[in-house]
């Protein structure tokens, strides 16, 4: 996951160098409001997320998020299986999830002054999270020896994993992912999270960003992932995200889309 982190800032922020320099002669939207759009890596997972900025001053916007994603725990290694092409992890029982929503506030620190340039933000936010997860069945190799005879039997059957399962000889596939949606808990907590806002794009109605950070989410009692006594009740991680978005002019009635923006650049736009 950290390897992944890596070459996505690596890649983004190439992009972002190479299109600094050119002049911007485009009209502004001087109401700032925004709606966007997020994927993120963390250290122990990854999510999507939809955030709406509401502009309070010349520098500074209240935003309110939305956001999805997993949580990893830090001893799951995948296995390779000894009868099938695939693979799973020996010894996870449930799938982990998040979901939060919560506001906060983003304060812009330098302004982009030039069409390539990036303007650089913090912003800080916090709320309710839920956690969710739900039981991983595998399918399981059964061996059955008749008294008095050589011959053996090979049954498969889907179960959870539990103590039985000694070794991922056991373990023929691991079922699909739907098995268990009804057995899904919910536990609720808290999150905040902070970070750095990256803002790179060439057009003044589109927004396109990185943002790098930290977040913790906090429960009252640990989400059982792994099997044994070390799961975790608080996850912190740092997390990297690429943001695409639009500005929002609440005092224009044009409704302009995201891939309009990007397929007709250098629209003329109405100063209000």
């Amino acid at each position: 996951m950290k390897r992944l982190l890596i070459i996505f800032v690596s890649t983004i922020f190439t992009s972002i160098l190479f299109g600094q320099g050119e002049i911007d002669d485009q009209q502004k939207v001087f109401f700032r409001n925004e709606r966007s759009l997020s994927l993120t890596l963390r250290t122990d997972g990854f999510g999507f997320g939809y955030r709406e900025g509401k502009r309070i001053n010349y520098l500074n916007k209240k935003i309110y998020e939305l956001d999805f994603g997993t949580f990893k725990h830090p001893k799951e290694l995948k296995t390779s299986s000894y009868y099938v092409n695939s693979s799973y992890i020996f010894g996870k029982i449930n799938s982990a999830f998040y979901l939060s929503g919560g506001m906060g506030a983003q304060h812009e620190v330098f302004k982009k002054a030039d069409l390539g340039g990036i303007a650089v933000r913090y912003f800080y936010s916090g709320g309710l999270s839920l956690g969710l997860y739900k039981p991983i069945y595998y399918k399981v190799v059964n061996i059955f020896v008749p008294t008095g005879t050589d011959t053996y039997y090979i049954d498969i059957t889907e179960e959870k994993f539990e103590e039985s399962i000694q070794s991922p000889e056991d373990v023929y596939s691991k079922s699909a992912f739907t098995k268990g949606l009804r057995e899904i808990k919910v536990i609720p907590g808290v999150y905040a999270k902070t970070g750095l806002n990256f803002e790179y794009s060439i057009e003044d109605k589109a927004i396109q960003a990185i943002e790098v950070g930290a977040q913790i989410s906090g429960f009252p009692k640990q989400i059982p992932i792994m099997s044994g006594d070390n799961n975790k009740a608080i996850f912190f991680s740092l997390f990297v995200s690429y943001r695409i978005g639009i500005i929002v002019d609440p005092l224009s009635r044009e409704k302009t889309g995201l891939l309009k923006i990007f397929n007709k650049k250098n629209e003329d736009i109405a100063v209000y």
